[in-house]
Protein backbone atom coordinates (compact mmCIF):
# COMPACT_ATOMS: atom_id res chain seq x y z
CA UNK A 1 0.00 0.00 0.00
CA UNK A 2 1.50 3.37 -1.02
CA UNK A 3 1.93 6.23 1.44
CA UNK A 4 -0.69 8.28 -0.39
CA UNK A 5 -3.31 5.55 -0.19
CA UNK A 6 -2.50 4.92 3.48
CA UNK A 7 -2.87 8.64 4.23
CA UNK A 8 -6.12 8.84 2.22
CA UNK A 9 -7.67 6.00 4.25
CA UNK A 10 -6.47 7.45 7.57
CA UNK A 11 -7.75 10.91 6.62
CA UNK A 12 -11.10 9.41 5.60
CA UNK A 13 -11.53 8.05 9.13
CA UNK A 14 -10.87 11.50 10.59
CA UNK A 15 -13.12 13.48 8.26
CA UNK A 16 -16.32 13.09 10.34
CA UNK A 17 -14.36 14.37 13.35
CA UNK A 18 -13.25 17.42 11.35
CA UNK A 19 -16.83 18.18 10.37
CA UNK A 20 -17.97 17.75 14.00
CA UNK A 21 -15.25 20.09 15.34
CA UNK A 22 -16.03 22.63 12.61
CA UNK A 23 -19.70 22.57 13.63
CA UNK A 24 -18.84 22.92 17.33
CA UNK A 25 -16.42 25.75 16.64
CA UNK A 26 -19.20 27.90 15.20
CA UNK A 27 -21.39 27.51 18.30
CA UNK A 28 -19.80 28.87 21.46
CA UNK A 29 -22.00 27.10 24.01
CA UNK A 30 -21.65 23.68 22.30
CA UNK A 31 -17.92 24.21 21.91
CA UNK A 32 -17.57 25.08 25.60
CA UNK A 33 -19.71 22.09 26.63
CA UNK A 34 -17.59 19.71 24.54
CA UNK A 35 -14.34 20.95 26.07
CA UNK A 36 -15.81 20.83 29.59
CA UNK A 37 -16.94 17.21 29.51
CA UNK A 38 -14.64 15.34 27.12
CA UNK A 39 -12.06 13.30 29.13
CA UNK A 40 -8.48 14.56 28.93
CA UNK A 41 -7.22 11.16 27.74
CA UNK A 42 -9.47 11.33 24.65
CA UNK A 43 -8.46 14.92 23.86
CA UNK A 44 -4.76 14.18 24.24
CA UNK A 45 -4.71 11.00 22.16
CA UNK A 46 -6.87 12.55 19.46
CA UNK A 47 -4.48 15.49 19.40
CA UNK A 48 -1.52 13.18 18.79
CA UNK A 49 -3.31 11.34 15.96
CA UNK A 50 -4.31 14.63 14.37
CA UNK A 51 -0.69 15.82 14.59
CA UNK A 52 0.54 12.65 12.88
CA UNK A 53 -2.05 13.11 10.15
CA UNK A 54 -0.89 16.71 9.66
CA UNK A 55 2.68 15.43 9.38
CA UNK A 56 1.76 12.90 6.69
CA UNK A 57 -0.25 15.55 4.85
CA UNK A 58 2.73 17.95 4.84
CA UNK A 59 5.19 15.24 3.85
CA UNK A 60 3.12 14.31 0.82
CA UNK A 61 1.76 17.72 -0.23
CA UNK A 62 4.42 20.31 0.74
CA UNK A 63 7.54 20.24 -1.46
CA UNK A 64 9.89 21.78 1.12
CA UNK A 65 8.74 19.52 3.92
CA UNK A 66 8.96 16.44 1.73
CA UNK A 67 12.63 17.28 1.12
CA UNK A 68 13.23 18.15 4.77
CA UNK A 69 12.03 14.99 6.53
CA UNK A 70 13.45 11.48 6.54
CA UNK A 71 11.04 9.07 4.83
CA UNK A 72 11.90 6.33 7.32
CA UNK A 73 10.76 8.25 10.40
CA UNK A 74 7.21 8.84 11.55
CA UNK A 75 5.62 5.92 9.74
CA UNK A 76 3.19 5.53 12.65
CA UNK A 77 1.88 7.89 15.36
CA UNK A 78 4.09 6.40 18.08
CA UNK A 79 7.18 7.59 16.18
CA UNK A 80 5.99 11.18 16.03
CA UNK A 81 8.49 12.43 18.64
CA UNK A 82 11.36 11.13 16.49
CA UNK A 83 10.53 13.41 13.57
CA UNK A 84 13.08 16.17 13.07
CA UNK A 85 12.06 19.51 14.55
CA UNK A 86 11.66 22.54 12.31
CA UNK A 87 12.53 26.11 13.20
CA UNK A 88 13.32 29.40 11.50
CA UNK A 89 16.96 28.50 10.88
CA UNK A 90 16.72 24.96 9.52
CA UNK A 91 13.41 25.23 7.66
CA UNK A 92 12.04 28.74 7.14
CA UNK A 93 15.30 30.29 5.94
CA UNK A 94 16.28 27.19 3.98
CA UNK A 95 13.24 26.96 1.69
CA UNK A 96 11.25 29.51 -0.27
CA UNK A 97 7.80 30.61 0.85
CA UNK A 98 6.21 28.90 -2.18
CA UNK A 99 7.95 25.57 -1.46
CA UNK A 100 6.67 25.68 2.11
CA UNK A 101 3.06 25.94 0.89
CA UNK A 102 0.73 23.07 0.06
CA UNK A 103 1.36 22.04 -3.58
CA UNK A 104 4.27 24.51 -3.71
CA UNK A 105 2.01 27.42 -4.69
CA UNK A 106 0.74 30.59 -3.02
CA UNK A 107 -2.94 30.74 -4.05
CA UNK A 108 -3.74 33.96 -5.96
CA UNK A 109 -7.02 34.42 -4.08
CA UNK A 110 -8.12 34.29 -0.41
CA UNK A 111 -4.53 34.53 0.82
CA UNK A 112 -3.23 37.08 3.32
CA UNK A 113 0.38 37.95 4.17
CA UNK A 114 1.30 38.80 7.76
CA UNK A 115 4.61 40.29 8.80
CA UNK A 116 6.36 39.47 12.07
CA UNK A 117 7.58 42.27 14.32
CA UNK A 118 11.26 41.71 13.62
CA UNK A 119 12.07 41.40 17.33
CA UNK A 120 14.60 38.68 16.41
CA UNK A 121 16.37 41.03 14.01
CA UNK A 122 14.63 40.48 10.65
CA UNK A 123 10.89 40.77 9.90
CA UNK A 124 9.45 37.77 8.03
CA UNK A 125 6.45 37.34 5.78
CA UNK A 126 3.96 34.58 6.57
CA UNK A 127 1.19 33.48 4.20
CA UNK A 128 -2.16 32.21 5.44
CA UNK A 129 -5.36 31.01 3.85
CA UNK A 130 -8.63 32.76 4.66
CA UNK A 131 -9.99 29.49 6.07
CA UNK A 132 -7.20 29.07 8.62
CA UNK A 133 -7.58 32.71 9.68
CA UNK A 134 -11.30 32.21 10.24
CA UNK A 135 -10.60 29.31 12.62
CA UNK A 136 -8.15 31.49 14.58
CA UNK A 137 -10.74 34.27 14.71
CA UNK A 138 -13.30 31.86 16.19
CA UNK A 139 -10.93 30.67 18.90
CA UNK A 140 -9.98 34.24 19.90
CA UNK A 141 -13.66 35.18 19.89
CA UNK A 142 -14.58 32.23 22.15
CA UNK A 143 -11.69 32.96 24.51
CA UNK A 144 -12.67 36.62 24.84
CA UNK A 145 -16.33 35.74 25.35
CA UNK A 146 -15.41 33.31 28.12
CA UNK A 147 -13.30 35.94 29.92
CA UNK A 148 -15.48 38.99 29.16
CA UNK A 149 -19.10 37.91 28.72
CA UNK A 150 -20.46 41.45 28.70
CA UNK A 151 -23.50 43.20 27.27
CA UNK A 152 -23.20 46.54 25.47
CA UNK A 153 -19.56 45.87 24.69
CA UNK A 154 -17.35 48.11 22.56
CA UNK A 155 -13.92 46.69 21.77
CA UNK A 156 -11.29 49.33 21.10
CA UNK A 157 -8.50 47.60 19.24
CA UNK A 158 -5.22 49.22 20.29
CA UNK A 159 -2.93 46.73 18.58
CA UNK A 160 -0.77 48.10 15.77
CA UNK A 161 -2.60 48.08 12.46
CA UNK A 162 -1.10 47.22 9.07
CA UNK A 163 0.64 44.00 8.11
CA UNK A 164 1.15 42.76 11.67
CA UNK A 165 -0.62 39.51 12.47
CA UNK A 166 -2.40 40.65 15.62
CA UNK A 167 -3.98 44.01 14.80
CA UNK A 168 -6.40 43.35 11.96
CA UNK A 169 -7.07 39.77 13.08
CA UNK A 170 -7.98 40.90 16.59
CA UNK A 171 -10.52 43.32 15.18
CA UNK A 172 -12.08 40.64 12.96
CA UNK A 173 -12.20 38.21 15.90
CA UNK A 174 -13.90 40.64 18.26
CA UNK A 175 -16.53 41.66 15.70
CA UNK A 176 -18.15 38.30 16.49
CA UNK A 177 -18.64 39.47 20.11
CA UNK A 178 -19.83 43.04 19.71
CA UNK A 179 -18.99 46.49 18.38
CA UNK A 180 -15.37 47.12 17.33
CA UNK A 181 -13.35 50.23 16.56
CA UNK A 182 -9.89 49.53 15.13
CA UNK A 183 -7.79 52.47 16.26
CA UNK A 184 -4.28 51.19 16.86
CA UNK A 185 -2.01 52.53 19.62
CA UNK A 186 -3.35 56.09 19.46
CA UNK A 187 -4.14 57.32 22.98
CA UNK A 188 -5.91 60.50 21.92
CA UNK A 189 -8.36 58.61 19.70
CA UNK A 190 -8.94 55.88 22.28
CA UNK A 191 -9.79 58.33 25.05
CA UNK A 192 -11.92 60.51 22.77
CA UNK A 193 -13.87 57.43 21.59
CA UNK A 194 -14.61 56.39 25.17
CA UNK A 195 -15.78 59.90 26.04
CA UNK A 196 -17.90 60.11 22.87
CA UNK A 197 -19.89 56.92 23.52
CA UNK A 198 -20.08 57.52 27.26
CA UNK A 199 -20.29 55.42 30.43
CA UNK A 200 -23.31 53.33 29.40
CA UNK A 201 -21.05 50.91 27.46
CA UNK A 202 -18.48 48.39 28.63
CA UNK A 203 -15.11 48.96 26.96
CA UNK A 204 -12.60 46.25 26.16
CA UNK A 205 -9.25 47.76 25.19
CA UNK A 206 -6.76 45.50 23.45
CA UNK A 207 -3.04 46.07 22.97
CA UNK A 208 0.47 45.21 24.07
CA UNK A 209 0.89 45.24 27.87
CA UNK A 210 3.26 48.25 27.97
CA UNK A 211 0.84 50.24 25.82
CA UNK A 212 -2.06 49.73 28.24
CA UNK A 213 0.24 50.86 31.06
CA UNK A 214 1.23 53.92 29.04
CA UNK A 215 -2.45 54.60 28.27
CA UNK A 216 -3.55 54.77 31.90
CA UNK A 217 -0.51 56.86 32.89
CA UNK A 218 -1.32 59.43 30.19
CA UNK A 219 -5.01 59.33 31.07
CA UNK A 220 -4.18 59.94 34.72
CA UNK A 221 -2.04 62.91 33.73
CA UNK A 222 -5.07 64.30 31.86
CA UNK A 223 -7.32 63.58 34.88
CA UNK A 224 -9.46 61.13 32.90
CA UNK A 225 -12.50 60.10 35.04
CA UNK A 226 -11.77 56.36 35.25
CA UNK A 227 -14.36 55.86 37.98
CA UNK A 228 -17.15 56.72 35.53
CA UNK A 229 -16.31 53.88 33.11
CA UNK A 230 -16.17 50.09 33.06
CA UNK A 231 -12.87 49.30 31.33
CA UNK A 232 -11.44 45.85 30.61
CA UNK A 233 -8.09 44.87 29.11
CA UNK A 234 -7.03 42.14 26.71
CA UNK A 235 -3.30 42.04 26.02
CA UNK A 236 -0.88 39.91 24.04
CA UNK A 237 2.26 39.96 21.94
CA UNK A 238 4.62 39.71 24.91
CA UNK A 239 4.68 38.59 28.52
CA UNK A 240 3.09 40.45 31.42
CA UNK A 241 4.21 40.25 35.03
CA UNK A 242 1.66 40.04 37.83
CA UNK A 243 3.06 43.35 39.05
CA UNK A 244 2.02 44.93 35.77
CA UNK A 245 -1.40 43.27 36.01
CA UNK A 246 -1.78 44.74 39.51
CA UNK A 247 -0.88 48.13 38.08
CA UNK A 248 -3.45 47.84 35.28
CA UNK A 249 -6.14 46.62 37.67
CA UNK A 250 -6.08 49.97 39.44
CA UNK A 251 -8.02 51.27 36.41
CA UNK A 252 -9.34 48.15 34.61
CA UNK A 253 -11.96 45.76 36.00
CA UNK A 254 -10.25 42.68 34.51
CA UNK A 255 -7.13 42.10 32.44
CA UNK A 256 -6.38 38.86 30.59
CA UNK A 257 -3.67 37.87 28.15
CA UNK A 258 -3.48 35.64 25.09
CA UNK A 259 -0.56 33.78 23.53
CA UNK A 260 0.34 33.47 19.89
CA UNK A 261 3.31 33.73 17.57
CA UNK A 262 3.44 35.07 14.04
CA UNK A 263 5.63 32.06 13.18
CA UNK A 264 2.61 29.88 14.04
CA UNK A 265 -0.69 31.73 14.40
CA UNK A 266 -2.59 33.99 16.78
CA UNK A 267 -4.91 32.51 19.38
CA UNK A 268 -2.81 29.51 20.36
CA UNK A 269 -3.66 29.88 24.04
CA UNK A 270 -5.39 32.20 26.48
CA UNK A 271 -5.63 33.01 30.15
CA UNK A 272 -8.73 32.24 32.19
CA UNK A 273 -9.84 33.05 35.73
CA UNK A 274 -8.41 29.75 37.01
CA UNK A 275 -5.13 30.15 35.10
CA UNK A 276 -4.66 33.64 36.55
CA UNK A 277 -5.55 32.40 40.05
CA UNK A 278 -2.87 29.70 39.78
CA UNK A 279 -0.23 32.17 38.62
CA UNK A 280 -1.05 34.81 41.23
CA UNK A 281 -0.96 32.26 44.02
CA UNK A 282 2.33 30.88 42.70
CA UNK A 283 3.79 34.38 42.83
CA UNK A 284 3.24 34.53 46.59
CA UNK A 285 3.61 30.81 47.45
CA UNK A 286 7.16 29.51 46.88
CA UNK A 287 6.10 25.91 47.54
CA UNK A 288 3.33 26.06 44.94
CA UNK A 289 5.66 27.67 42.41
CA UNK A 290 8.27 24.93 42.87
CA UNK A 291 5.69 22.11 42.74
CA UNK A 292 4.28 23.41 39.47
CA UNK A 293 7.23 24.94 37.65
CA UNK A 294 10.39 23.80 39.39
CA UNK A 295 13.21 26.01 40.61
CA UNK A 296 13.26 29.17 38.52
CA UNK A 297 13.26 32.82 39.54
CA UNK A 298 10.84 33.65 36.74
CA UNK A 299 7.09 33.34 37.12
CA UNK A 300 5.80 32.01 33.78
CA UNK A 301 2.64 33.08 32.03
CA UNK A 302 -0.05 30.39 32.49
CA UNK A 303 -2.57 29.66 29.72
CA UNK A 304 -5.01 27.06 28.41
CA UNK A 305 -4.64 25.63 24.92
CA UNK A 306 -6.97 23.59 22.74
CA UNK A 307 -5.40 20.18 21.94
CA UNK A 308 -7.76 19.76 19.00
CA UNK A 309 -5.98 22.66 17.28
CA UNK A 310 -2.41 22.32 18.54
CA UNK A 311 -0.28 19.39 19.63
CA UNK A 312 2.47 20.58 21.99
CA UNK A 313 5.62 18.74 23.07
CA UNK A 314 8.34 19.75 25.52
CA UNK A 315 11.98 19.03 24.70
CA UNK A 316 14.70 18.01 27.14
CA UNK A 317 15.79 21.67 27.09
CA UNK A 318 12.24 22.68 28.14
CA UNK A 319 11.52 24.27 24.78
CA UNK A 320 8.02 24.07 23.33
CA UNK A 321 7.46 22.32 20.00
CA UNK A 322 4.17 23.04 18.21
CA UNK A 323 2.25 21.19 15.52
CA UNK A 324 -0.85 22.82 14.06
CA UNK A 325 -3.09 19.79 13.61
CA UNK A 326 -5.57 21.18 11.09
CA UNK A 327 -5.21 20.47 7.38
CA UNK A 328 -6.42 23.89 6.22
CA UNK A 329 -3.02 25.48 6.92
CA UNK A 330 -1.51 26.93 3.76
CA UNK A 331 2.05 26.64 5.07
CA UNK A 332 1.97 23.77 7.61
CA UNK A 333 4.01 23.91 10.83
CA UNK A 334 5.04 20.44 11.94
CA UNK A 335 7.07 20.07 15.15
CA UNK A 336 7.97 23.74 14.92
CA UNK A 337 10.21 25.14 17.65
CA UNK A 338 10.08 28.90 18.19
CA UNK A 339 12.44 28.42 21.14
CA UNK A 340 10.05 29.51 23.85
CA UNK A 341 10.71 27.87 27.20
CA UNK A 342 7.78 26.39 29.06
CA UNK A 343 5.74 23.32 29.91
CA UNK A 344 2.33 21.67 29.66
CA UNK A 345 0.08 19.84 32.13
CA UNK A 346 -3.36 18.23 32.02
CA UNK A 347 -6.14 20.09 33.80
CA UNK A 348 -6.73 17.34 36.38
CA UNK A 349 -3.04 16.94 37.21
CA UNK A 350 -2.70 20.71 37.65
CA UNK A 351 -5.64 20.76 40.07
CA UNK A 352 -4.16 17.91 42.14
CA UNK A 353 -0.67 19.46 42.23
CA UNK A 354 -2.13 22.76 43.38
CA UNK A 355 -4.07 21.00 46.12
CA UNK A 356 -0.90 19.22 47.31
CA UNK A 357 0.68 22.65 47.77
CA UNK A 358 -2.29 24.08 49.67
CA UNK A 359 -4.33 25.65 46.84
CA UNK A 360 -7.77 24.00 46.54
CA UNK A 361 -9.13 25.27 43.23
CA UNK A 362 -12.42 23.39 43.55
CA UNK A 363 -13.09 25.15 46.83
CA UNK A 364 -11.94 28.51 45.49
CA UNK A 365 -14.29 28.49 42.47
CA UNK A 366 -17.18 26.44 43.91
CA UNK A 367 -19.99 25.58 41.46
CA UNK A 368 -18.21 27.51 38.69
CA UNK A 369 -15.43 24.90 38.72
CA UNK A 370 -17.65 22.13 37.30
CA UNK A 371 -18.63 24.22 34.27
CA UNK A 372 -15.06 25.23 33.34
CA UNK A 373 -13.59 23.90 30.09
CA UNK A 374 -11.11 21.24 31.21
CA UNK A 375 -8.47 22.31 28.73
CA UNK A 376 -4.82 21.47 29.44
CA UNK A 377 -2.51 24.17 30.77
CA UNK A 378 0.66 25.48 29.20
CA UNK A 379 3.14 27.90 30.72
CA UNK A 380 5.60 30.15 28.96
CA UNK A 381 8.73 31.82 30.29
CA UNK A 382 9.79 33.48 27.06
CA UNK A 383 12.44 33.05 24.40
CA UNK A 384 15.39 30.86 25.30
CA UNK A 385 17.94 33.48 24.22
CA UNK A 386 16.29 36.42 26.04
CA UNK A 387 18.86 36.63 28.82
CA UNK A 388 22.15 38.10 29.90
CA UNK A 389 24.59 36.10 32.00
CA UNK A 390 27.11 37.41 34.54
CA UNK A 391 29.18 35.23 36.88
CA UNK A 392 27.01 32.25 35.97
CA UNK A 393 23.80 34.09 36.90
CA UNK A 394 21.14 34.42 34.21
CA UNK A 395 19.12 37.64 34.33
CA UNK A 396 15.90 37.81 32.31
CA UNK A 397 13.75 40.77 31.27
CA UNK A 398 10.95 39.15 33.30
CA UNK A 399 13.13 39.52 36.42
CA UNK A 400 13.55 43.26 35.91
CA UNK A 401 9.84 43.72 35.17
CA UNK A 402 8.95 41.97 38.44
CA UNK A 403 11.48 44.11 40.32
CA UNK A 404 10.16 47.31 38.73
CA UNK A 405 6.48 46.66 39.45
CA UNK A 406 7.29 45.75 43.04
CA UNK A 407 8.13 49.47 43.35
CA UNK A 408 4.94 51.26 42.21
CA UNK A 409 6.46 54.76 42.45
CA UNK A 410 9.24 53.78 40.04
CA UNK A 411 6.89 51.82 37.78
CA UNK A 412 4.60 54.82 37.37
CA UNK A 413 7.34 56.95 35.82
CA UNK A 414 8.88 54.16 33.72
CA UNK A 415 7.73 53.72 30.13
CA UNK A 416 10.21 51.03 29.08
CA UNK A 417 13.40 49.25 30.11
CA UNK A 418 16.09 47.07 28.61
CA UNK A 419 19.01 44.98 29.87
CA UNK A 420 22.51 44.43 28.54
CA UNK A 421 26.11 43.77 29.55
CA UNK A 422 28.49 46.63 30.29
CA UNK A 423 32.18 46.13 29.65
CA UNK A 424 34.33 48.49 31.69
CA UNK A 425 38.01 48.90 32.38
CA UNK A 426 40.16 45.78 32.34
CA UNK A 427 37.36 44.03 30.39
CA UNK A 428 35.26 43.84 33.55
CA UNK A 429 31.68 42.84 32.67
CA UNK A 430 28.68 43.91 34.75
CA UNK A 431 24.92 43.82 34.20
CA UNK A 432 23.44 47.04 32.83
CA UNK A 433 19.81 48.12 33.22
CA UNK A 434 18.42 51.10 31.30
CA UNK A 435 15.07 52.75 32.08
CA UNK A 436 13.05 55.20 30.00
CA UNK A 437 11.43 57.62 32.45
CA UNK A 438 8.70 60.17 31.77
CA UNK A 439 6.92 63.00 33.62
CA UNK A 440 9.87 63.54 35.95
CA UNK A 441 13.31 65.12 36.07
CA UNK A 442 16.27 62.74 35.86
CA UNK A 443 18.54 63.46 38.82
CA UNK A 444 21.42 61.65 40.55
CA UNK A 445 19.05 60.99 43.46
CA UNK A 446 16.49 59.31 41.18
CA UNK A 447 19.22 57.24 39.53
CA UNK A 448 20.45 56.15 42.97
CA UNK A 449 16.93 55.13 43.95
CA UNK A 450 16.55 52.95 40.86
CA UNK A 451 19.99 51.46 41.55
CA UNK A 452 19.15 50.66 45.16
CA UNK A 453 15.63 49.30 44.71
CA UNK A 454 16.18 47.23 41.55
CA UNK A 455 19.31 45.63 43.00
CA UNK A 456 17.57 44.92 46.30
CA UNK A 457 14.61 43.27 44.54
CA UNK A 458 16.82 41.31 42.15
CA UNK A 459 18.84 39.78 44.99
CA UNK A 460 15.61 38.69 46.68
CA UNK A 461 14.04 37.37 43.47
CA UNK A 462 16.77 35.63 41.45
CA UNK A 463 18.42 32.76 43.34
CA UNK A 464 21.34 32.46 40.89
CA UNK A 465 22.05 36.18 41.17
CA UNK A 466 21.77 35.99 44.95
CA UNK A 467 24.36 33.21 45.15
CA UNK A 468 26.73 35.01 42.80
CA UNK A 469 26.23 38.24 44.78
CA UNK A 470 27.33 36.56 48.01
CA UNK A 471 30.41 35.18 46.29
CA UNK A 472 31.57 38.32 44.49
CA UNK A 473 29.28 41.30 44.85
CA UNK A 474 31.78 43.83 43.49
CA UNK A 475 31.43 42.44 39.96
CA UNK A 476 27.62 42.33 40.03
CA UNK A 477 26.72 45.89 40.99
CA UNK A 478 24.59 46.86 37.96
CA UNK A 479 25.17 49.90 35.81
CA UNK A 480 21.85 51.76 35.93
CA UNK A 481 21.09 54.45 33.36
CA UNK A 482 18.01 56.64 33.17
CA UNK A 483 16.93 58.18 29.85
CA UNK A 484 14.24 60.57 28.78
CA UNK A 485 11.46 59.67 26.37
CA UNK A 486 12.81 58.19 23.09
CA UNK A 487 16.40 58.90 24.13
CA UNK A 488 19.47 56.68 24.21
CA UNK A 489 18.69 52.99 23.58
CA UNK A 490 14.96 53.79 23.50
CA UNK A 491 15.23 55.64 20.20
CA UNK A 492 14.96 52.18 18.64
CA UNK A 493 11.46 51.72 20.07
CA UNK A 494 10.09 54.56 17.96
CA UNK A 495 7.90 53.08 15.26
CA UNK A 496 8.27 49.52 16.59
CA UNK A 497 5.27 47.46 17.66
CA UNK A 498 7.25 45.73 20.41
CA UNK A 499 9.74 47.26 22.80
CA UNK A 500 13.32 46.02 22.73
CA UNK A 501 14.26 44.29 26.00
CA UNK A 502 17.74 42.96 25.22
CA UNK A 503 20.47 45.29 24.00
CA UNK A 504 23.23 43.34 22.26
Amino acid sequence: MTDRIRFFLFDLIFKPGDWFLHFLGKHYLLFRWFLSWTPAQILNYSSKLRAWRAYQHARLRVPAYGKFVDDGVGSNPEQFAQILETDKENYIKRYSTEDRCVNGVIPPFDTVIDESSGSSGTPYNWVRSSEERQVSHLFVSHFARYCFDLERLITINGFSMGSWATGLNMGLSMQKNGIVKNIGPDMDKILSTIKFFGPSYNYLITGYPPFLKHLIDEADARKFPFADYNLYGLVGGEGMSEGLRDYLLTRFKKVYSGYGATDLEIGIAGESPIAVAIRRNARDNAKLREVLFGEDSRLPMVFHYNPMMHYIEITAQKEMVFTITRLNILSPRIRYNIHDEGGIMDFGIMVEKCKSAGLDLKEMFGAEFDEMPKLPFMWIYGRKDSTISVMGANIYPEDIEQCLYAEPELAKITRSFCISLHEGENAEVRPAFSFEVVHTEITPALNARFQEKILERLIALNQDFKEAWHERSSTLVPVVELWGENEGPFKQNSGRIKQIRIMK
